[in-house]
């Protein structure tokens, strides 16, 4: 394993260690239908995928919506928001702080895990809701274009 990978799966531990425990507390229930308008403007959001056994697990995320309103966010391949997606495409997403203690309800979405040739537009859509701070983070802890992914996350219909 390189280093850049030991660094970022440290960095997601600590991350982990770190999550807000209302994090925990965003459920299906809660939830409410409509598009991610709450989102724009926000820093940071809380992506909620479920395991196969139906368990809600909330990820703190920095993300950027586009004009046709979803928003995308940029992770490691094999994280396990990733995994969660591909078996069950059903999410919950609110702004939250950088902990992912929600700040105004959670919205019900569908995620997907993009194809390279989507990756540009999803780039795009996070450059724009960070600049330059999103660069240097990237660049420094985001590790080779090899170890990520893009997720896109659709209000649900």
């Amino acid at each position: 394993m390189k280093l850049i990978e030991r660094i970022a799966r440290i960095s997601n531990r600590i991350y982990d260690r770190i999550r807000h425990p209302k994090a925990f507390t965003i459920g299906n229930d809660d939830a409410v239908d409509g598009d991610l308008g709450a989102l724009r403007g926000k820093k940071y959001a809380v992506l909620v995928t479920f395991r196969r056994t139906g368990e809600a697990v909330p990820s703190p995320v920095w993300f950027g919506v586009d004009d046709a309103g979803r928003a995308y966010t940029r992770t490691l391949h094999n994280a396990g928001k990733v995994k969660r997606i591909r078996n069950n495409p059903l999410a919950l997403i609110a702004p939250s702080t950088v902990r992912g203690k929600p700040t105004a309800p959670a919205i019900r979405a569908t995620a997907r895990v993009l194809p390279k040739e989507e990756w540009p537009h999803a780039e795009e859509a996070l450059a724009a809701a960070y600049g330059v701070s999103r660069k240097l983070y990237e660049g420094i802890l985001g590790g080779p274009e090899e170890m990520g992914t893009y997720i896109e996350i659709s209000p649900r219909s």
